[in-house]
């Protein structure tokens, strides 16, 4: 999976909320200033062209939806983040998280039990 720029990863955030939209309705997702509809509109083709997202045909124009799942995504992505930053280890990954968040053991302790309950 290719990794995405911060401004493909807006764009198929917004589409994974809307499930399915054309460039206006992701458009109309953003705050002002807005970026260009041509703009958007080039980004998506770069998503779709990476296989993120897919298209259908719509009167004059598209709808847009994400073939790659958020979830999916996101563990991706971790995994990338883990092996790049913290040796692949997702032991350094937590150490790392509770010496720079200041997480105490009782918070470690929550995560553990809600990672327990998924189990």
């Amino acid at each position: 999976m290719k990794q995405l720029t911060k401004a493909e990863e807006q764009i198929i955030q917004y589409l994974w909320e809307l499930k399915e939209a054309s460039v206006n309705e992701i458009l109309e997702k953003f705050n002002e200033p807005k970026p260009a509809y041509n703009t958007v509109s080039t980004i998506i083709r770069i998503l779709e062209s990476k296989g993120y997202i897919g298209h259908i045909p719509k009167g004059r124009g598209y709808r847009y939806f994400p073939i790659i799942q958020k979830e999916e995504y996101a563990k991706q992505s971790l995994s990338k983040m883990i092996s790049g930053y913290f040796d692949g280890s997702f032991k350094n990954l937590v150490s790392f998280f509770m010496k720079n968040n200041n997480m105490t053991i009782n918070e470690l302790e929550d995560i553990i039990k809600e990672l327990n309950k998924d189990s």
